[in-house]
């Protein structure tokens, strides 16, 4: 879920966009290992408890952000729901661990190799002998090679989103019996794994009429723990019911219906019962931790001084109470009884496998010159701005160090040294290398300013002010006023000029200078560059022209953390003398109209790790290339910052079977990204779920893919156990 409120539906579903978003929890420390790849920094919280201590029966309402408008994981709306359902009703033959690692899913896999690498990849499926769909038919090769067709790219009249992976499978056929699938390879590839999981029956993918539109709204044939019963749109919600005829483990619960609430409106939905379980936004956090407190239960979230704090909160609610009108009473009344209500549920919390970066937009501007990006990152303390999310939070301000994974997967590593550390003087010389100094004349404030923004870029400035609300746009370093002060009428820059419009719409201009071979290529500026003279550093400038560029940030509920990390972002530049312009514009504009269009200098978002990102994230960090018809083709790269040796160290990776040798290539890409400077790895995303106290093996997941069988409801009088069992 995406807790500032902005979702791009149109990205592949194993990259999904995501946003940054600040959620409150509890201190989890970091774990140190020999292994490069390390543990994840904080462990799935879903109150685990052996299957014997769950409730038989019982019906889960669980928050979702919407119904989804289809029911195919691989077409281009599909989301967070879309996903939610494939993985209670749909075979996988892998699903991810609490490492954020494929593993065999016993339920459907007996066992899945590489059999064969010459001349040919082949790899060999046996699959479960009571792996059944739900009209009696078994599952086999016939379902294999349809979902191959369909996603292979070769038929066009298939609309899917992605084909990664099913684009290098020659054929499909059965092995010695029934129960074995034969996959042949045209090329290695090495995240063979990632493909048939989800595995829909042939019923969907068999021609493009089903595919395109018979499983957009109904699954008539599952194979899963739970059926899809039914999707209600008018009353927004999905029926999952427990399979009568499922082979593995029987689900606990009788039913999980998936309930469309508004981020916004979950604590509501929560006290009224609405609700058992739901991602939520700091704020709601706060009000289940004062409600715990208010109850004398100890939450998470209570400190050493919560006792005293509520009773100080009591005291000042008594006597805000004179002071309210009629309405105002009503409004707290209700506000009260919703708190009484909250005491029975808890905050469970985990850190997403998703980060946060910053964004430089690398095709236009002074963003353009490899020196600018590289003196941003220099001038950025990575870890302050972690501690600004996360350290009020109680979770250890760990940056990230890498684009390709996260700490605890296979492929992590920490590449951020083929940048550099945090070092303002260093920052300074590498500007001053690119020609930008302090001081400078400046030409009237008619003229154009040094940053990117096109006809379309102004446009989107003036709904800013007018979406924005009291946060609009302002400029950090200008005449040195407040950052903080949103309410204030700055002087706005006066432009960037038409150029970047042009640059970008004609596609035919692109920074491809290659990154150097050896050490830290590029990351700093030639030995014995000079700092600007001073020891104060005011605005820069270069042929008259102020280094300021657009930061443009979403303002929809919960982005409140991003305008923090923001104003601490604009602080650190401001100390090297670069001027950063604030512009907030609604949810639905920020990533069309801007990230994915290029309109913008830097930008906030975030991506998730996948467990496969020789494949996933291939796209989001190739070379941009010009298109037949003169545009820039980017793929999901937005920061436009891409180079061969990345490309080739991606394809080398994908085709390399040796998973340690893949990782090792994965991690050289990594570095290549780093040395670039495009994009600067920040934090962890947070993960906040508010659970009922009795609801149990459900919450905050981290890595690892939900076991829906074994959600429920604590058994009366049973407590949990230090660690799960199955029966």
């Amino acid at each position: 879920m995406s807790h500032d409120g902005v979702r791009l539906r149109a990205v592949m579903r194993s990259v999904a966009f995501l946003t940054a978003g600040a959620l409150a929890v509890t201190t989890l420390a970091a774990c140190s290992s020999e292994d490069e790849s390390g543990k994840p920094l904080a462990g799935q919280d879903i109150a685990p408890v052996g299957r014997d201590l769950v409730a038989d029966g019982g019906t889960l309402n669980w928050a979702v952000d919407d119904v989804p408008e289809t029911l195919n994981t691989f077409q281009s709306d599909a989301d967070d729901a879309t996903t939610r359902v494939a993985q209670a009703v749909l075979p996988a033959m892998f699903r991810l661990d609490a490492q954020g690692r494929p593993q065999r899913d016993a339920d459907f896999l007996e066992s899945a190799k590489v059999v064969d690498t010459e001349p040919k990849q082949v790899v060999l499926y046996k699959l479960d002998q009571q792996a059944v769909w739900s009209d009696g038919r078994e599952i086999g090769a016939a379902d294999f090679a349809a979902q191959w067709r369909a996603l292979s790219g070769k038929d066009s009249a298939y609309w899917t989103a992605r084909n990664a992976g099913y684009d290098r499978i020659e054929k499909i056929e059965r092995g010695a019996n029934n129960l074995e699938v034969k996959v042949t390879f045209s090329r290695p590839y090495a995240d063979w794994k990632a493909l048939f999981s989800p595995l829909y029956p042939k019923d969907v993918m068999g021609t493009p009429d089903a595919f395109n539109d018979g499983a957009r709204r109904k699954l008539k044939v599952t194979a899963g723990a739970f059926g899809l019963q039914k999707v209600d749109r008018k009353d927004k919600e999905i029926v999952l019911a427990r399979n009568p005829h499922w082979w593995g483990r029987p689900a606990k619960l009788s039913e999980i219906v998936l309930h469309a609430v508004p981020l916004d409106k979950r604590a509501a939905a929560l006290a009224d019962g609405t609700v058992d379980l739901a991602e939520i936004d700091p704020a709601d956090a706060s009000r289940i931790a004062l409600a715990g407190r208010a109850k004398g239960t100890n939450t998470p979230l209570q400190g050493a001084s919560s006792s005293s704090a509520a009773k100080d909160e009591n005291k000042n609610e008594s006597r805000q109470k004179k002071k309210l009108s009629k309405k105002e009473r009503k409004a707290l009344a209700k506000y009260l009884r919703q708190q009484d209500e909250l005491r029975a549920f808890t905050v469970r919390r985990s850190l997403e496998p998703a980060y946060t970066q910053l964004a430089l937009n690398g095709s236009e501007g002074p963003l353009r010159d490899e020196r600018v990006r590289r003196a941003v990152a220099r001038a950025l303390d990575r870890t302050e701005l972690a501690k600004v999310v996360l350290k009020p939070l109680g979770l250890p301000a760990v940056p990230v160090g890498s684009h390709l994974a996260l700490s605890g997967q296979a492929a992590y590593a920490d590449n951020s040294g083929a940048l550099g550390d945090h070092d303002t003087a260093e920052a300074q010389a590498l500007l001053a290398d690119a020609g930008w100094v302090p001081g400078g004349p400046l030409k009237d404030k008619g003229e154009k300013a040094a940053g990117s923004e096109g006809k379309k870029g102004k446009k989107s400035d003036d709904e800013a002010e007018s979406e924005g609300g009291s946060d609009g746009q302002y400029i950090v370093g200008e005449d040195n006023k407040d950052p903080q002060d949103h309410t204030k009428k700055h002087d706005k820059a006066s432009g960037h000029g038409d150029e970047g419009s042009k640059h970008l719409a004609d596609g035919k201009q692109y920074d491809g200078r290659k990154v150097k071979q050896g050490g830290a290529p590029g990351a700093y500026a030639p030995k014995g560059t000079a700092a600007p003279a001073g020891a104060k550093t005011g605005p820069l400038a270069k042929d008259g022209k102020p280094l300021t560029l657009r930061f443009v940030l979403p303002s929809g509920t919960g982005s409140e953390s991003l305008g923090a990390v923001a104003d601490s972002i604009s602080r650190m530049l401001e100390k090297v003398g670069i001027r950063t312009e604030i512009t907030k514009v609604s949810d639905d504009s920020y990533f069309k109209d801007h990230i994915a269009s290029g309109q913008y200098d830097l930008a906030l978002y975030s991506w998730p790790a996948s467990a496969y990102p020789a494949t996933d994230a291939r796209p989001i960090f190739a070379k941009p290339v010009p298109a037949a018809d003169g545009s820039l083709n980017v793929e999901q790269n937005y920061t436009r910052v891409g180079t061969d040796q990345v490309d080739q160290l991606f394809d080398q990776a994908a085709s390399t079977l040796d998973q340690d040798e893949s990782a090792a290539l994965v991690r050289k890409a990594d570095a290549r990204i780093w040395a670039a400077a495009g994009s600067i790895p920040l934090y962890q995303r947070p993960q906040l779920t508010a659970a009922r106290r009795t609801v149990v093996n459900a919450g905050s997941f981290g890595f690892q893919t939900p076991v829906y069988e074994d959600m429920g409801f604590l058994k009366k009088g049973a407590h949990p156990s230090a660690s799960p069992t199955k029966d």
